[in-house]
């Protein structure tokens, strides 16, 4: 039997952006609201991997080397809730180019080395909490926060000690400008 890995490309928050948003979901969801997700897990998914055996996983952290991209902006200002699942969610009202880009290169690669990808169609979010299910009470709006984007991300999801645990892997930066 093959040992594999849960694994996903996702881009990280930087800390001060991620404290800001944080105190931001403090100050706007009562504690019954849901389960706030750990400050260290606050990412947005690029292409969920799934379980991956050792070859397709450097099979795709190859793939992820070759990538030639250009850095690109986030603006995060929308916020939602997703009742089945029970997640709010902050995201992204227009999802910049090179956000979509990136993110469908790397579902295509996971596809091309066996993993499957959703057909839905990809929602870039952050899921701030969950097993949110009743009661969800929006705020109007978020405060509008702006990120460059110069890196993505492999991580490995590991349920330790009754607790998910996000530990990073390997980290590629995106381009200035495409050569």
């Amino acid at each position: 039997m093959t040992d594999t890995r849960r694994l996903f490309f996702a881009l990280p928050l930087p800390e001060k952006l991620r404290q800001e948003v944080i105190q931001w979901r403090a100050a706007q969801f009562p504690a019954e609201t849901g389960r706030p997700v750990a400050a260290d897990n606050l990412h947005l998914t690029l292409a969920f991997l799934g379980e991956v055996s050792a070859v397709k996983e450097q099979a795709l952290r190859a793939a992820a080397g070759r990538l030639q991209q250009a850095a690109f902006q986030l603006t995060l200002d929308d916020c939602g809730h997703w009742p089945r699942p029970g997640v709010v969610w902050l995201g992204l009202r227009s999802p910049a180019r090179g956000l979509l880009q990136l993110a469908q290169w790397l579902r295509a690669q996971a596809a091309r080395n066996g993993c499957y990808q959703s057909p839905m169609p990809y929602h870039p979010h952050i899921s701030l909490l969950l097993q949110a299910f009743t009661g969800v009470s929006l705020p109007d709006g978020t405060p509008g926060w702006r990120t460059e984007v110069t890196a993505f991300n492999l991580y490995h999801s590991a349920f330790e000690n009754g607790r998910t645990r996000y530990m990073l892997l390997e980290s590629w930066p995106l381009t200035a400008r495409l050569p």
